[in-house]
C-alpha cells in the first residue's frame, strides 16, 4: 500500500509546521509520508527543539525547506496549512486531493519574558498534538508511539 504524502505548510517552516511534521511522523508514519515546508524558510526555532525534546522528540533530522522545491515535482495527497499567511499564499497548483486549514498562533511572534515565550511554545505544541490526534481518530487511524 502506497503511503499518502502529507505536507504541513507555514510561512517560515521554523515552528508550527515542524512540530506537526514530527507528531504525524511518529503517530502515523506507517500511513503517511510526512513533509513540511514554508515560503520564507528559517532555521528551526531553538524553543521548538527544546519543547519537543521535553516530550522525547529528536528533531536533528528535520530542517526548514522551501515550498517551491516541491512545486511541480511532488504530488501531495493532503496539504495542511497551519497559519493564516500560508493559507493566503499557498498556491492551488499543489494539486492536493485534500486541503485543510488548521490555524495555530505563531509562538515565534509572542512577546514576553523567556519563561512566557517557552510557555507559549508549549501551549502551541500541545494544541498541534491534540489536533493531529483528533484528525487521526476521525480517519480511524490508530496512533502509534503515543
Amino acid at each position: 500500500m502506497e503511503k499518502i504524502r502529507v505536507i504541513f505548510i507555514c510561512t517560515r517552516n521554523s515552528a508550527r509546521s515542524q512540530i506537526a511534521e514530527a507528531f504525524l511522523r511518529k503517530y502515523a508514519g506507517d500511513h503517511f509520508d510526512v513533509y513540511s515546508a514554508g515560503f520564507e524558510p528559517q532555521p528551526i526555532h531553538p524553543y521548538v527543539i527544546k519543547v519537543m525534546e521535553e516530550l522525547g522528540y529528536d528533531l536533528s533530522d528535520q530542517y526548514s525547506k522551501n515550498l517551491y522545491q516541491y512545486l511541480g515535482k511532488v504530488h501531495f495527497g493532503i496539504v495542511i496549512t497551519v497559519c493564516a499567511k500560508a493559507e493566503e499564499k499557498c498556491p492551488i497548483s499543489l494539486g492536493a486531493g485534500t486541503r485543510l486549514y488548521w490555524p495555530f498562533e505563531d509562538p515565534v511572534e509572542y512577546q514576553g519574558s523567556d519563561e512566557e515565550k517557552i510557555a507559549k511554545f508549549r501551549e502551541v505544541r500541545d494544541q498541534i498534538n491534540m489536533r493531529i490526534k483528533a484528525w487521526l481518530k476521525e480517519r480511524k487511524i490508530p496512533i502509534e508511539g503515543n
